[in-house]
């Protein structure tokens, strides 16, 4: 064995694909993570009412794709958009549209991949932000609406304010979860075409494992700068723990 210092570092950071990677995997973060908290957000706010019916199952429906294997849905999600012979093409042709490749177009595979996955992981951000209004007290509301506070002005004064602490909990989280698509991207479109869709875990494995000539010592390289990568958002993380505890400590 020879050592090489720093030279796998240098061809890592010199190489144009590591960096596509690293814009693919922030557009991916960029249009994931918004869909997943706004989203979450607003769906948890109607299943926590008390007037709607059927809140449980509502909960337990949109939960459910949380626990199914991600490498599963990515095979499933890619008979469903095949174009010649998926259910899509088939509800397209009864309407005399014509099939859209949507995981064929390197124009739409990251978008759509990205759809997949918001959806797969949705139910975990609505526990989140459904755990969040628990903490609100009840007393809150019905001193609000004895005042004769409507809806619009108890959300706006009540539960926004209570629950930004934990916004940035739930954001960081979430964004810190878009870091890793490996599995769903990978046997949804295995980075391609042409590596429009190659995120950085996927990067890191063809290096490792999937070239002719596995470069194992430049796919740790490229793997030790993700971590860092994945650090910084650790840390983001514990800035928003404590951020939310001051906030707390100042409301009580």
């Amino acid at each position: 064995m020879r050592f090489v210092g720093i030279s796998n570092y240098q061809a890592v950071l010199a190489d144009p694909l590591f960096w596509s990677s690293v814009r693919i995997t922030l557009v991916f973060m960029l249009v994931v993570a918004p869909l997943r908290i706004l989203g979450a957000f607003f769906l948890a706010i109607l299943l926590n009412s008390p007037k709607l019916p059927f809140a449980t199952f509502f909960r337990t429906a949109y939960f459910i794709p949380v626990v199914t294997t991600t490498a599963i849905v990515g095979l499933v999600m890619r008979f469903i958009l095949d174009p010649s012979a998926g259910p899509v093409a088939a509800v397209l042709g009864v309407f005399d549209l014509p099939p859209v490749d949507l995981l064929g177009d390197s124009a739409t595979m990251l978008f759509t991949a990205a759809v997949v996955y918001v959806w797969k992981f949705f139910g975990i951000t609505m526990i989140y932000w459904l755990a969040a209004l628990q903490t609100i007290p009840k007393d809150l509301y019905e001193a609000a609406r004895i005042d004769g506070a409507g809806g619009s002005r108890i959300f706006r004064h009540i539960t926004l304010p209570m629950l930004l602490p934990f916004l940035l909990i739930i954001s960081v989280l979430t964004i810190e979860d878009c870091f890793h698509a490996f599995d769903l991207m990978q046997t949804m479109t295995a980075g391609g075409p042409f590596f429009s869709t190659e995120i950085i875990e996927i990067y890191i494995y063809r290096w490792a494992f999937a070239a002719s000539i596995p470069q194992l010592g430049f796919a740790s390289a490229a793997a030790v700068l993700f971590g860092v990568l994945v650090s910084v958002i650790a840390g983001l993380q514990a800035w928003a723990t404590v951020t939310s505890r001051r906030l707390q400590k100042g409301r009580a």
